[in-house]
This record gives structure tokens, sequence and C-alpha cells, in this order.
């Protein structure tokens, strides 16, 4: 399994996920009184990324062991680069704001209720179950066996 690869196809998908796909759902039309994470919009997100997803691990596979377990960790390493990703982007943010290495002391403490949040769990869906299913579909068959024949 070529980790590096399936870094920089992860930190592709991340970016492709909170740009493209971001500004996609943006078009989708405010429903009035739908309140929470499940509006249209955030379902129709969560469904953009799984697709995305699904076409990256696609195509990282087709150089790479094939199967339910390389699928697996290739969606668990892109819930990691994304995880990252989203803390490396804050630290950055805060500082860049604040220029202050002490006001990024201070939020630091913000990220572990960040983590612990019910997106953090479509965030894993999105990124570890189409990427096991992808890995599922494109495992290698099974050879059948030869019909002996006796003379």
């Amino acid at each position: 399994m070529n980790v590096e690869r399936s870094v920089l196809v992860a930190f592709l998908g991340n970016y492709l996920i909170n740009t493209v796909i971001a500004a996609l759902v943006a078009l989708v039309p405010v429903t009035a009184g739908a309140t929470g994470i499940f509006t249209p919009q955030y379902m129709v997100f969560v469904g953009l990324a799984a697709l995305l997803v699904a076409v990256l691990t696609w195509w990282y596979m087709k150089g790479a062991p094939r199967g339910l377990t390389g699928g697996l960790i290739f969606g668990v390493i892109g819930f990691v680069v994304a995880i990252a990703t989203a803390f490396v982007t804050g630290i950055a943010g805060v500082l860049a704001q604040t220029g202050s290495f002490s006001a990024v002391i201070g939020v630091l403490p913000n990220f572990v209720p960040f983590i612990w949040n019910v997106t953090t769990l479509f965030l894993l869906g999105y990124w570890v179950l189409p990427a096991a299913l992808m890995g599922w579909l494109m495992r290698p068959k099974a050879m059948p066996m030869p019909a002996s024949s006796t003379l």
C-alpha cells in the first residue's frame, strides 16, 4: 500500500469536498423550518461527498492493493487527513488573525468539542463507508477452477 499516495489523494478529496461540493450545495434551496443537521442541504452535501470519496477510492485503488481492507485503510486515512487539516487550518487561522501564540494556546482546548460532535460521525461515515464499499467491489475475483478431463 502506498501511504504517501493515499494521503495525497485524501488531501485532494478533502479540498474538493470543502470547496467544490460545499459550493454546489450552496445552490440547493433553503427549506423553511428545517433545523439541525438533517436539512436537505446537509444531506446533499453528505451524499455528494460520499460519491466523491467513492470515485477517489476507485482512482486510488487502480494502482493499489484492492479489497475491503485496502478500502478501509484508505477511508481511515482520508478521515485522519480531514481532521488534521481542520486542526492545522484552525491553528493557522487563529495565528494569522491574532499574530499571537498565546491566542493559539487559548483555542487549543476548543478542538476537543469540535471533534466530539455528531458531524464528525458523518465525516467518518462519508470517508470510510464508500471507500470500504469500493474496496469490496474492486476486490480481485477468484479464478474459476479449470474443469479436469480424464482420458
